[in-house]
């Protein structure tokens, strides 16, 4: 595919949309601690949970997916005027993800991107991100594992968009590149919690103990 200014300006505003922080600026509006500086000190939903603030983490958690979703849905809607297609979309949601897990307003300490990832894949197929979000909840309800659910749902989701290719949405090599790219990159993020999997001591959901995530 070929790039015009439209699109490099399309994912570049990604990139800057993915770099709001959510954890942080929502912490910071209900005067609460900065989630970098207690328990895990990953700037996402599951650590502002760990303040017990449960509305904050909900707010965060939302809030970091409409960032991913947003970008990718925009384009739909009205970039084809500007030449913007579906690999363009693609590559601003992977943008926007990677603003999640190198923040350019917060020192490019960012979070593991789960909830991000799964706003833009809900941005390239609703049904993708649907599936992808169900083998999530299924290992989570089983297992009890966070991390293991969304290194699980990572691995499958370049499987589910290539099984539903040109079935239930369009199949584009641009989009599913972007796609084993984000998928490669939760799982890096992942990287101690894989280790703390493997040694049998990752801190399950709802657990009260509390480990790093």
């Amino acid at each position: 595919m070929s790039f015009n200014l439209p699109s490099l300006i399309a994912i570049l505003a990604s990139y800057l949309i993915g770099s709001l922080s959510f954890a942080v600026i929502v912490s910071k509006s209900l005067g609460m601690a900065d989630p970098r500086s207690y328990g895990s000190g990953n700037p996402g939903a599951t650590n502002v949970l760990r303040s017990g603030n449960k509305g904050a983490a909900l707010a965060t958690l939302l809030l970091d997916a409409a960032k991913g979703w947003l970008p990718v849905f925009l384009i739909h809607q009205f970039g084809a005027q500007w030449g913007l297609g579906e690999g363009v979309a693609a590559l601003a949601g992977l943008a926007a993800f990677l603003g999640h897990l190198y923040p350019v307003f917060f020192g490019f300490q960012g979070g593991k991107g789960v909830a991000t990832a799964a706003g833009v894949l809900v941005g390239i197929a609703p049904w993708l991100g649907l599936a992808t979000g169900a083998t999530w909840l299924i290992i989570a309800v089983f297992f009890r594992y966070s991390s293991l659910s969304s290194l699980v749902a990572a691995f499958f989701a370049p499987a589910y968009y290539l099984l539903g290719g040109n079935i239930a949405w369009p199949l584009d090599r641009t989009v599913l590149i972007a796609i084993i790219i984000m998928s490669l990159l939760l799982i890096w993020r992942h990287r101690e919690n894989i280790r703390r999997l493997a040694a049998g001591t990752e801190s399950k959901l709802g657990s009260k103990k509390k480990q790093p995530n």
